[in-house]
């Protein structure tokens, strides 16, 4: 069986246009930072977790990105190790009381949590764009 390589046939499935690769840390990286994915000129955010619906430099839509839940997860994991690993190491280094813990890691978490949601928000938005994933490969989600 002959296949072409732009037209790639996969678990018998009828043949496919193959894609362009996207590159996926630098739609990450420019997720990260706020900018969009495609061309990392253009505002991904015009809220503080509210994705604009269109980049205005190049166009590309993000009103269809479904990010989710994922960014939380994400957070909540990042910050956790952060905290965490930063108390055991407090703890066992000095020997303060547990209200004066409870005054230092509380507002740490919630300042860091509110550090790292949108910049991890956009990370995803980029790795969606990167694997046409949602409505970023032009055809809509099968539910």
């Amino acid at each position: 069986m002959n296949q072409s390589i732009e037209n790639p046939q996969i678990f018998g499935a009828a043949p496919a246009v193959a894609r362009p690769v996207r590159p996926l840390l630098q739609a990450m990286w420019r997720g990260f930072c706020g900018r969009c994915p495609h061309c990392g000129e253009g505002k991904l955010f015009r809220a503080f977790v509210k994705p604009v619906d269109a980049c205005a430099v190049c166009g590309e839509e993000f009103h269809h990105q479904r990010a989710d839940d994922l960014p939380a997860y994400l957070t909540i994991f990042v910050v956790g190790h952060i905290v965490v690993g930063a108390f055991m190491g407090v703890e066992t280094a000095v020997d303060i009381p547990l209200w004066a813990h409870m005054a230092i890691w509380g507002p740490v978490t919630v300042i860091l949590s509110l550090l790292f949601l949108q910049p991890l928000k956009g990370a995803t938005i980029g790795l969606q764009w990167a694997y046409y994933m949602h409505g970023f490969g032009g055809e809509e989600d099968h539910v």
